[in-house]
């Protein structure tokens, strides 16, 4: 299975949402790569901005995928590339 750059989007709007109580039409996500850092996700939301690791993104596509696709994953089974965009490859 593999997640577009934009289900990516979704699954962290919808994890910083209900982790911060908001709407999810309230979370702009940026996802970002780095050479030395690998992957990462700038998160805005009520004036302020988050800074989201590669753990932090995995944690929300987990969830994402249990609540949008009833599939129960675990992080190892996640790899995340940089093709033309980010995508995420879930091994089920």
């Amino acid at each position: 299975m593999r997640l577009s750059e934009q289900d990516i989007v979704n699954a962290l709007c919808l994890h910083m949402a209900q982790r911060k109580g908001l709407k999810p039409t309230d979370v702009d996500v940026e996802l970002m790569w780095d050479e030395d850092l690998g992957f990462s996700a700038e998160v805005h939301a009520q004036s302020r901005s988050q800074i989201l690791t590669q753990s932090n993104m995995f944690e929300a596509i987990v969830q994402y995928l249990y609540n949008e696709f009833q599939l129960r994953v675990f992080w190892d089974q996640i790899r995340l590339s940089l093709e033309e965009e980010i995508v995420a490859d879930i091994a089920v």
